[in-house]
């Protein structure tokens, strides 16, 4: 879906010998072409040997479907995702943009046949979006799936640029994509953002700084955003996530042994994260706290 498959390849060339020090994450799911869509076991098992083709690698860390496939049998979809993991093509599945019944049926399925489940959920979480509070982000905390934010900005719209009684700032996607993206009230956005306006001045620190760091919720494990310019991207931001290690399917979820393990860095500076041990079958996110220095 990103401009082809070259995000991938160029992924796999700027890792190239530095492997081992990352976690790399892709999808697969939504449609490429009329006869490439879903999340059939063809579909999957080509996607994913395409996608380790680009990215020069062995393996998946966290391999999501990126949408619901509703056409296809969730059974068949668990059977070729613990396939996948069995080869070592995949590490830990996920998935992004499900709801609530999809998310968690798909789980219920893989305890009752002793399939993986799902790790972590992509899900939209903004100051301007926040339905996920509502369903999604109690399931993930109760059943341990870690959320992995998608535009914190709010499509581009929390980076302090956008105000009432200011036009669109010229360069901004928002010219092209607002359309395409989750809508936001007009005077909910500006409320939001004076809101920011007072926080920055009593802390001294950009608005979109200041929405990152509010969204310290339980569960979620990270964000995913593309900065416009690289020093953006290089803005310190640390993420915390407690794991823990069950080795018993059968174990109760939602016992989170909250300071019981060490506090993994999910995005240190430089985007890489400490490679988890080899026997650790069966993560789950239990807190994540997001701070800026």
């Amino acid at each position: 879906m990103y401009s082809d498959g070259a995000a991938e390849e160029v992924l796999g060339q700027a890792l190239r010998g530095r492997r081992d020090d990352v976690l790399i994450s892709t999808k697969a799911s939504l449609p490429t072409g009329p006869d490439d869509w879903g999340s059939s076991r063809p579909r999957l098992l080509r996607a994913v040997d395409r996608a380790l083709r680009r990215l020069q690698t062995d393996h998946i860390d966290l391999f999501q479907l990126h949408g619901f496939d509703a056409y296809t049998p969730i059974e068949e979809v668990l059977q070729t995702l613990e396939m996948l993991v069995e080869q070592g093509k995949v590490r830990y599945p996920g998935v992004s943009n499900f709801s609530g019944w999809q998310l968690m049926k798909s789980l219920s399925l893989a305890d009752k046949n002793h399939r993986p489940r799902y790790v972590a959920h992509q899900v939209y979480y903004s100051l301007v979006g926040r339905d996920y509070e509502w369903e999604l982000m109690p399931l993930g905390i109760e059943e341990g799936v870690g959320a992995i934010v998608w535009s914190p900005l709010g499509w581009g719209r929390l980076t302090g640029k956008i105000r009432r009684g200011q036009p669109l700032p010229e360069r901004s996607r928002l010219h092209v994509t607002a359309a395409a993206g989750p809508p936001v009230n007009d005077e909910q956005l500006y409320a939001i953002v004076n809101a920011l306006d007072d926080n920055r001045d009593r802390q001294d620190r950009p608005p979109d700084r200041a929405e990152l760091a509010a969204a310290q919720a339980d569960g979620v494990v990270g964000d995913h955003r593309r900065p416009r310019r690289i020093a953006a991207a290089r803005q310190p931001r640390r993420g915390r996530l407690a794991a823990r290690h069950r080795s018993d399917r059968s174990a109760g979820r939602g016992q989170f042994a909250r300071g019981a393990v060490p506090l993994l860095p999910v995005l240190p500076p430089g985007g890489v994260h400490p490679a988890q041990s080899a026997d650790q079958r069966h993560l789950t996110a239990s807190r994540c706290s997001s701070t800026s220095r």
